[in-house]
């Protein structure tokens, strides 16, 4: 039995499949964070404790200062004897490879973690070493900005550094759009997690084309891909990701073009002894690298993947953390293809229920009905964080269950609280 060490988390599903993943392995694990509440305040009513609860030794420091986190860290190690250490969060994953190396743990190096989590560093080392992306500019400042998008011409698109889940990042059709994009990241400094952002913006070419994502794991020096996701965006101008279907419906040279692309950008930037997660778009000159996520995929895309091959990347990552080689070898299941359709509000306002729930939630090919209760005060989508809920569907014949899950979210109908209007 091994025992990790879990460096905060998202609050969403994977924050509940790692944990899973590490009691199926018959694992333990300790779980650190510098803000326990934020944990507390999202578990679900109907699920008690957040599963990351559960740990063994629920421990508090200050995870946003490397310089007294690191020897605080030596200290439990010491007391406690960590195997491996780990975290789904984004805004962690610089911290756990550092403290990973600071303890002589497996895990990849942490300047690849760092530049897979810095869109600016990304493209300096894909570039770097020849892998296809888009034009680019790192921008400081507005004028800087505004002479970088001449260069670049509109459309283009806006996107922070180091914000994840399609936060702020925006399509911008002209100099007006860009000033106002500009300015709302900048009234933003500080992230959810209470670390300071850095101010600089990317400016990039407007890709077109499909978009899909490539679920690998390298451990030893071998890159394994999984497989490839297909994923359909809306929302515009903001990039807000509606659906997934996996395996994506590509002809099998874009399949092996979008993987080969993929792999190339893990090697430019020296990942190994990652679970990864990079988003492509294909577009008609191949595919070009959007961003590398050094860590599983998240909004249930690994559950897509389980349900089709019966890989576990869950596991895979608990398995990569504690430098043990993970079981990727697919195994027969009874769904030919898995997708999810995410439930967007179109305005703002409070939530009072979800018509049509009870219609889907009996057909056959549903595995997955998840709504927000109704009082849930919510905004017009704009990022990945303002879902209302899903429907995951299979299909155990064919390649397109997206077509069940996409009818099956039109017959639901989000509900909200009628506002009086104000006098005049």
């Amino acid at each position: 039995m091994a025992h990790l060490l879990v460096v905060e988390s998202w609050v969403g599903s994977m924050s509940r499949l790692l944990p899973r993943a590490v009691a199926d392995r018959g694992h333990r694990f300790s779980f650190l964070t510098r803000d326990l509440d934020h944990y507390l305040r999202a578990a679900p009513p109907d699920e008690g404790r957040h599963p990351l609860l559960t740990a063994e030794n629920v421990l508090t420091a200050e995870t946003n200062d490397p310089s007294t986190l690191l020897p605080y860290v030596e200290r439990l190690h010491t007391a406690l004897g960590f195997d491996g250490v780990v975290s789904s969060c984004d805004y962690y994953l610089p911290t756990v490879a550092a403290v990973a190396e600071h303890l002589g743990l497996p895990g990849p190096r942490a300047d690849a973690v760092r530049a897979a989590c810095r869109k600016d560093l990304t493209r300096d080392r894909l570039t770097a070493a020849g892998v296809p992306g888009p034009r680019f500019a790192l921008c400081h400042d507005l004028p800087e900005a505004l002479a970088a998008a001449w260069e670049i011409g509109y459309p283009l698109v806006l996107k922070p550094v180091d914000l994840c889940a399609g936060m702020y990042v925006r399509r911008i059709a002209d100099e007006r759009e860009l000033i106002t994009a500009q300015q709302a990241l900048a009234d933003f400094p500080v992230n959810a997690r209470g670390q300071r952002r850095e101010p600089a913006v990317l400016l990039e070419e407007l890709l077109t084309g499909p978009e899909v994502s490539v679920e690998t794991v390298s451990f030893d020096g071998e890159v394994r891909v999984v497989g490839v996701t297909g994923k359909t965006v809306g929302g515009a101008p903001a990039f807000v990701e509606t659906g997934h279907l996996f395996p994506a419906d590509l002809e099998p040279a874009l399949t092996e073009a979008a993987a080969d692309t993929a792999v190339a950008a893990l090697e430019a930037l020296g990942l190994d002894q990652v679970v990864a997660h990079t988003e492509l778009k294909l577009t008609p000159h191949g595919p070009r690298i959007v961003e590398v996520n050094p860590r599983p995929a998240g909004n249930r895309i690994t559950e897509l993947v389980r349900r089709v091959t019966g890989v576990n990347l869950a596991a895979a990552c608990v398995d990569v953390a504690l430098g043990r080689r993970p079981e990727l070898t697919p195994r027969r299941t009874d769904a030919a293809s898995a997708a999810i359709a995410f439930l967007l509000p179109d305005r703002d306002g409070r939530l009072t229920s979800v018509d049509g729930a009870e219609t889907v939630r009996r057909d056959t090919s549903v595995v997955e009905l998840t709504l927000a209760a109704p009082g849930r005060e919510v905004r017009r989508a704009v990022s990945n964080n303002e879902y209302l809920g899903h429907v995951m569907t299979v299909d155990p014949d064919g390649s397109r269950a997206d077509r069940a899950a996409e009818h099956l979210l039109s017959q639901l109908t989000p509900c909200y609280e009628q506002r009086s209007a104000v006098p005049a």
